[in-house]
């Protein structure tokens, strides 16, 4: 049986992995650019780990300009099964509370400049994203962060949104009237590109600030959401740390066989390079 392999990606915040073993560092290129940083690889409780810090180290990149689909396919050459993602968010209900931990179920997409799928090049796959995270890990996720003393939301809708500006106070209002929960500006096309990938994905959300249509709180500010951060990190390293030793040993959810009927494009119409483009992701069913 292969070895499991977790995948970590940190936000704003986390851009470190402590209590690696065996540490080495790998630079890979992918037929979609390059990844955000160099991933950290070694081990945490006897589980291999893949660190990559989302906005690169020395937080460079903007929401807007992440390589998603770099980031998810170099995951994917590494071997990785499951990706926690990390993510800062600003809280749209008033029982969330700067500081508290969301592990969100639902998406709502509101970006509009991204790349969101591998499948665009003579390739055609539509896949199941009603259930968009793994059950499994969002299960193993809730409990971690239980453990680790946070107070955790277990499900919840995250509404991404282009950024990289915060949202203005009509926007705000208009977005509370959908119901979500927590708004953010990096899950997606996460989800969907680790979906495509065959890759278990689920986040762990830290509320850092009220968004702006709370009347009471102050408007969102780096500085206090970097200060929430701060206390909140070692918070995360803990569930990982916790939830990497209950992972199972064969993954039997949705995302596993994800492309299993979702490729709609026949074999032989399938150009050449895309199939060795897509070879890591598609190349058992071709």
């Amino acid at each position: 049986m292969a070895e499991k392999i977790v995948g970590v990606i940190g936000g704003s915040g986390l851009y470190e992995m402590e209590g690696l073993e065996d540490v080495q560092t790998v630079s890979l290129t992918t037929p979609f650019g390059e990844p955000s940083d160099s991933f950290v690889v070694g081990h945490l409780e006897g589980v291999k780990i893949a660190f990559l810090p989302r906005h690169g180290r020395g937080h460079r990149i903007s929401p807007s300009a992440l390589n998603f689909r770099a980031n998810i396919y170099a995951m994917k050459l590494l071997g990785v099964q499951w990706i926690i993602g990390v993510s800062a968010v600003g809280s749209m209900k008033e029982s969330l509370h700067p500081g508290d931990m969301v592990i969100p179920n639902q998406y709502i997409d509101r970006t509009i400049h991204r790349q969101n799928t591998f499948f665009s090049d003579g390739i055609v796959c539509h896949i199941s994203f009603g259930d968009p995270v793994c059950p499994v890990l969002s299960q193993i996720l809730f409990q971690a962060g239980k453990e680790a003393g946070a107070t955790v939301q277990k499900d919840g809708t995250y509404l991404c949104i282009e950024g990289p500006q915060f949202s203005t106070r009509a926007e705000s209002r208009l977005y509370r009237t959908w119901g979500v929960d927590i708004i953010g500006m990096t899950n997606l096309p996460e989800a969907k590109l680790a979906r495509e990938a065959e890759i278990c994905y689920s986040t762990i959300a830290f509320v850092t600030d009220y968004d702006c249509w709370h009347e009471e709180a102050e408007d969102v500010s780096v500085g206090e959401i970097l200060r929430i951060l701060a206390q909140s990190s070692k918070i995360a390293k803990s569930a990982i740390r916790s939830a990497v030793k209950h992972l199972p040993e064969k993954r039997e959810c949705i995302c596993a066989t994800a492309l299993k009927y979702a490729l709609i494009t026949g074999k032989k119409m399938v150009p050449e390079k895309t199939k060795k483009d897509l070879e890591p992701i598609i190349g058992k069913y071709l």
